[in-house]
């Protein structure tokens, strides 16, 4: 039986893969005009730093991390997550030594030992952003408007954007009790998570899916923000509305990681069957010192590039093909094909798309391979073309031929292309 790809994987093949690459290169040219820089992690790090850094009370420590131990005998894990990686190398490289801000993003897999279905896999992509050294609102609103410009830009409609304040410890100690107050008569009812998160993390049963139910009625961590928390989400709002980034509050908006502070944010698209969260974040002042550095605040999000994709297939966007030949060149006899190996060098060079048969076939079969691989122009070159130093062109849209001096074609080609 042949080997194949494990479950919650997927391969990205040639025809696909033209999509990612669009994205993806959408993503870094927004981060440049945002001046945000790019940072590469490892995709494994030291378990720990996953435990202090997303939450012992989250599901992804608790339940799907992929942990094992190396041949020293230490407990590895593979990132399910960007933030706490791009967190440790910010402490570790020294970056809150800069005098600005630190702006930084990442593009890459994720790991989560999950159940499959559309739009979540067991290796995920994510694109994500992180802010460190401010406190101002408005680098919260400015991480919450690139997300939704990147939407935008790569061609998604109706994105919404959700905001909530998940407060600071302070406010959120008394919002604890009076979640635990409100859920005491029915913890005997809750799922065996939520009976954990009880005690430890009691805004986490907000987010649960099964015990929806029972927290219908639950007071909101609105109704306790001090004066700190509520001024700066006011500010938030008000940088969003200034930005013309259309926004609503849900009160009842947790996210999944342990690290939030203050602002906290999701952005929902119709399409991909019972899930609509398409990416989302927040700010995490605390976080840094967590997980070993002197502490700075910090603000980020994280996009899912499969369920970015899913999207865009659903509502039927374009999304680039692959780009077409330049040229295809045909070598008749073997003086003509080792010059048309030199020539195809030379058009690369000079920034062309070319290509030429390596299977020996007859010209009538390199006219269909050309066909194929949408090439604008075939040259062909026979020993008589050769001696005369010259080169036939022929459109592949219209059919017409012309005759072009060898030393010439390249700069006709990059001329036509234009």
């Amino acid at each position: 039986m042949s080997i194949q790809k494990p479950k919650g994987t997927q391969d990205l093949l040639p025809g696909e893969i033209e999509k990612w690459q669009y994205i993806e290169a959408k993503a870094r040219e927004l981060c440049e005009r945002f001046n945000y820089r790019e940072i590469r992690t490892p995709i494994f790090e030291h378990t720990e730093l996953f435990q202090r850094g997303v939450g012992e009370t989250t599901d992804i420590v608790e339940k799907e991390m992929y942990t094992f131990l190396d041949k020293g005998d230490r407990s590895i894990s593979l990132r399910p997550e960007g933030t706490a990686g791009v967190v440790r190398a910010y402490v570790e490289n020294k970056l809150y030594g800069e005098p600005d801000v630190s702006k930084l993003y990442y593009i890459g897999p994720m790991f989560r030992y999950e159940q499959p279905q559309a739009g979540r896999y067991r290796q995920l992509h994510q694109f994500g952003i992180e802010a460190f050294g401010s406190v101002d609102p408005s680098i919260d609103a400015e991480v919450i408007a690139l997300g939704y410009t990147f939407y935008s830009e790569v061609g998604i409609k109706d994105v919404t954007v959700e905001i909530n304040s998940v407060g600071n410890p302070s406010c959120r100690g008394v919002y604890r009790e009076k979640l635990q107050e409100f859920f005491a008569p029915v913890k005997d009812k809750l799922c065996k998570d939520c009976q954990s998160r009880y005690d430890r993390n009691p805004m986490r049963i907000l987010d649960c899916k099964i015990d929806q139910k029972y927290g219908e009625g639950a007071p909101t961590i609105l109704e306790y923000l001090d004066e700190e928390c509520t001024v700066h989400f006011e500010s938030v709002q008000n940088h969003l509305s200034a930005m013309n980034i259309p926004f609503r509050i849900n009160p009842r908006l947790v996210r999944g990681l342990d690290y939030y502070t203050h602002t906290a944010f999701e952005y929902k698209a119709a399409g991909i069957g019972a899930i609509d969260t398409i990416g989302g974040g927040g700010r995490y002042n605390g976080l840094v010192g967590q997980i070993g550095g002197n502490d700075q605040p910090g603000v980020g999000l994280g996009l899912g590039l499969e369920r970015t994709l899913l999207i865009l297939q659903a509502q039927g966007a374009e999304l680039p093909q692959v780009k077409p030949l330049d040229v295809y060149l045909i070598g008749l006899g073997e003086a003509a094909e080792k010059e048309v190996t030199k020539l195809l060098q030379q058009l690369r060079l000079a920034g062309l798309k070319a290509e030429k048969d390596y299977l020996g076939r007859k010209i009538k079969a390199q006219m269909k391979s050309a066909d194929r691989f949408k090439a604008s122009f075939v040259a062909i070159l026979g020993e008589d073309e050769l001696e005369r130093g010259e080169i036939t062109l022929k459109a592949m849209a219209t059919g017409e031929q012309q005759t072009v001096k060898l030393d010439q074609v390249t700069q006709v080609l990059r001329e036509k292309r234009l």
